[in-house]
């Protein structure tokens, strides 16, 4: 079990420095239901990497993804693909960041933000955490991981269980700090969020970019071996 969660990790961190879902944790807890919408959103973000972990966890392991205690071929071969797909979202991320003296552009929804409910956070929070290209992707791969690792169903179910709760740590961070701070967070929020907004793309594209390393990396280590 060891092995299978020291191989999460990394795609773990990269999930949970995700920028977009962090500001929108932020400006949920500046509005009149963010005592209620935040905590909702970080249940959903819970419920959409469980049950995307969960489904992949299910099929690697009716796939055969551990060969005698070593990566299944077909695993090194799917993180060689995954891999290849998160150097095409950082490219496009570090095309996509802002020159300078450029205001960062964020998504349409995030300016109804201040009329979503509990419901809607949780929707959104699914959506960005299960659906989300690149978090759908270091899901996968996360899985793939534990699933090759040839541990029993219990000790798949605590990696991908640590697996979640570090994800979940960056839209976490800001419910925490308000739930702590209250009236005294809204500038250590407000500044958070200027940040990230600012540097998203660049943030994204070094993260992909390391973490399909990463990936590939192993992948061919698996094939040599």
């Amino acid at each position: 079990m060891g092995e299978a969660i020291g191989q999460v990790l990394p795609l773990a961190v990269g999930v949970a420095l995700s920028p977009i879902p962090i500001i929108a944790v932020v400006l949920m807890l500046g509005t009149p239901r963010g005592s209620s919408n935040g905590p909702a959103f970080v249940i959903g973000w819970i419920i959409g990497l469980s049950a995307a972990g969960a489904a992949v966890l299910l099929i690697s392991s009716g796939a055969d993804a551990s060969n005698q205690g070593a990566p299944a071929g077909w695993v090194s071969w799917l993180k060689i693909v995954l891999g290849l797909l998160l150097l095409a979202v950082a490219s496009k991320q570090w095309r996509a960041r802002p020159r300078a003296g450029a205001e960062p552009e964020l998504p349409r929804w995030m300016r109804t933000i201040d009329r979503f409910t509990p419901g809607r956070s949780v929707a959104m929070a699914v959506a960005l955490s299960a659906i989300n290209p690149k978090n759908l992707l270091l899901v996968v791969g996360a899985a793939a991981a534990i699933a090759q690792a040839g541990i029993d169903g219990g000790d798949q179910a605590i990696a991908l269980a640590v697996f979640v709760i570090i994800a979940t740590l960056g839209p976490g961070l800001p419910v925490g700090i308000y739930l702590a701070m209250r009236e005294r967070a809204a500038r250590v929020l407000e500044d958070l969020k200027d940040w990230l907004a600012a540097n998203n793309p660049v943030i994204m594209a070094v993260l992909c970019l390391i973490i399909a390393a990463k990936l590939i990396g192993d992948a061919i280590s698996g094939l040599a071996g």
